[in-house]
């Protein structure tokens, strides 16, 4: 583990009253950099950011920010070089937006808690980095539960924290906000220099934002280390224990179960126009085959997730006549094809074939899945 790390945990265990949950966490940040952590829910993640915040004890080990063990950092000191904003819902009486943000200036106020201009021009800046400025003279009491998330957001960067600690802040949030918010903690880590560690349940999101995760599973530490070089392959169903369907995790999406049995209708997709229909057959159980698909498509990864029966081909390769005939097989078991309406063009040009085929053979050829019905 690099020393010269900004932040740092040396064999820390977490856990309540004594009791261990999770042994052995090494998390070494550099500045600026962004770790988060994924889980099911259960596995600690948010005990472990009570810890590295010292809201909770550490069981073993030590925590450090620069060169300062965390436990040896006063109360004031603390509180300008860490920010936390937790699941945990604060209910201040009769104060407004503005004046929840402007708590966050107090570890750098007087003994009177008076703000300066400065302290209210760093509160208005930090409304401004969550679209929040429209809220700022409302109760915050009044507010939406997304809204408030906003607010206890401005209320941490406004406190300029060098760690910036988040439990789930996604949470409540539509997906314009969603997106607003890790966009604002992207810009926060380039610009100033911010180390955010958070955790999130989206997985999808946690593989865009983050620099390194730390993946967790029956109570200890499954992976560590650059969210590129993780999330691979069937990570993320290993992670989550996933037993029916499936997690892509290159589209960042969950796809139900697939369908067996015999299929009923051939969909001649590619280049994405069969996914939709895929999944359109497959919430009303209906089996289906799809072909002829090349093995990079997207088309192949979402259809082989759904059904059984997809007749992929090399890509960047002529298809076979082996595969054209096996599609043929296919399409004549099912009785009915749906052209999506795929570009056809020389690799793929089976497909033109088969739609030949098919009308050749009095199968019928839809182009609306509401002539199948």
């Amino acid at each position: 583990m690099s020393m010269t790390s900004f932040f740092r945990t040396e064999d820390l265990t977490v856990g309540y009253n004594g009791k261990p949950l999770i042994r052995g966490i090494d998390i070494s940040l550099d500045k600026g950099k962004i770790l988060t952590l994924i889980g099911a829910n259960g596995a600690g993640k948010s005990t472990i950011l009570k810890t590295v915040s010292r809201q909770l004890a550490p069981i073993h080990g030590n925590i450090f920010i620069g060169d300062k063990d965390l436990s040896r950092i006063s109360g004031k000191e603390l509180a300008q070089k860490l920010s936390v904003v937790l699941t945990e819902r604060i209910h201040p009486e009769m104060m407004t937006c503005a004046e929840v943000t402007a708590m966050g200036r107090f570890p750098y106020t007087n003994m009177f808690g008076k703000l300066t201009a400065a302290d209210k021009k760093i509160v208005w800046e930090a409304l401004e980095r969550v679209h929040a400025q429209d809220l700022s003279d409302m109760d915050f009491n009044t507010l939406s539960d997304g809204q408030k998330q906003r607010i206890l957001l401005a209320r941490a960067i406004c406190q300029e924290p060098e760690v910036l600690i988040l439990d789930e802040p996604t949470a409540y949030l539509d997906i314009r906000y969603k997106i607003e918010l890790l966009q604002t903690l992207r810009e926060l880590s380039r610009t100033k220099g911010t180390t955010i560690i958070m955790s999130l349940h989206e997985i999808d999101l946690a593989m865009k934002i983050s620099d390194d995760l730390l993946c967790l599973k029956d109570n200890s530490v499954l992976a560590c280390g650059p969210a590129e070089r993780i999330l691979t392959g069937k990570f993320a169903e290993e992670l989550f224990d996933i037993r029916t369907g499936s997690y892509n995790l290159l589209f960042g999406s969950v796809e139900l179960p697939g369908l067996k049995g015999k299929p009923r209708i051939f969909i001649i997709g590619g280049n994405g126009h069969g996914a939709q229909w895929y999944r359109l057959f497959q919430k009303k159980g209906i089996p289906f085959a799809s072909g002829i698909l090349f093995e990079n498509d997207t088309d192949c990864q979402i259809a082989e997730a759904l059904s059984e029966w997809v007749i992929k081909s090399p890509a960047f390769e002529p298809i076979s006549e082996a595969k054209i005939e096996e599609a043929k097989e296919v399409m004549r078991m099912c009785g009915c094809v749906l052209d999506t309406g795929a570009q056809i063009g020389p690799l793929n040009s089976a497909n033109a074939e088969l739609i030949r085929t098919a009308e050749e053979n009095h199968i019928p050829v839809v182009h609306d899945p509401e002539e199948f019905f």
